[in-house]
């Protein structure tokens, strides 16, 4: 059964602790939000379980498999910026970890062209990234961690550089296809609204160094709607987490 473990995670940088014994879980087909202020160790944290970046002492078990300090495997990243290779067209980018897995040319373009279509580029496999807006962007890096089916999706606050209504419209697509496709997610935020739309499970990080200072269990139903932001449990939710946050910012 596909499961991550995160056990007690230190890091620090030049002496200054970001994470200190950082534990989590996640089950299979559970989106979890890691909401925290700015530079408290969130994309830190993402990029250990990644691989991309050692911890000081801890461990990363996915699907019973430790996979701490390794790249790769069973793994999808999608990133704030834009980080498409501007020498590939769109379809060439979302193809790309096919690649590197050894998937042969016509299946993996096939493929790409699927999921291209499910995040509504359908005219645009050809264009080159420069052609393509902010929004568009994010599409493309949507479909091509998607693409690669891993058990585990990262996204470290993929659309914090986008525009309001861009940014509402990319929500909802996104949990289209996490819906018909479903896996892990750790979801990177800032964004209270937008954790407790998003998210299954919401953990609430302090400042830097880390401490979860709060897990919120999301109560709402799926599929989500933009209606439920008035709920009174929503905004109830919305002002609790909101002052957790500010007093720990006092503190």
């Amino acid at each position: 059964m596909t499961h991550l473990t995160v056990t007690g995670i230190d890091k620090s940088f030049g002496g200054t602790p970001v994470l200190s014994g950082q534990s989590l879980e996640v089950a299979a087909g559970e989106f979890v939000a890691l909401l925290g202020p700015s530079g408290c160790g969130k994309s830190t944290l993402l990029q250990i379980i990644n691989g991309l970046l050692p911890a000081d002492a801890g461990s990363v078990v996915l699907n019973g498999e430790d996979i701490t300090g390794r790249p790769g495997k069973g793994r999808g990243m999608v990133f704030q910026g834009s980080d498409l290779l501007p020498w590939r067209s769109a379809l060439e980018n979302v193809a790309f970890g096919l690649e590197l897995m050894g998937v042969g040319k016509k299946a993996r373009l096939a493929r790409a062209r699927d999921y291209l279509n499910m995040v509504g580029l359908q005219g645009f496999a050809d264009a080159w990234p420069h052609q393509l807006s902010g929004g568009m962007q994010q599409r493309v890096g949507i479909a091509r961690a998607f693409c690669i089916q891993p058990s585990l999706l990262m996204m470290d606050e993929p659309f914090g550089a986008l525009d309001v209504q861009t940014r509402d419209l990319l929500q909802d697509e996104l949990l289209g296809i996490w819906e018909a496709e479903p896996k892990m997610v750790l979801f990177v935020t800032h964004g209270i609204e937008e954790a407790l739309y998003l998210a299954d499970r919401i953990l609430v990080y302090s400042k830097r160094p880390a401490r979860v200072l709060e897990e919120i269990r999301v109560p709402f139903e799926r599929p989500r709607r933009d209606a439920m932001k008035w709920d009174p449990h929503f905004v109830q939710l919305r002002q609790h987490i909101s002052e957790l946050l500010r007093h720990d910012r006092i503190d």
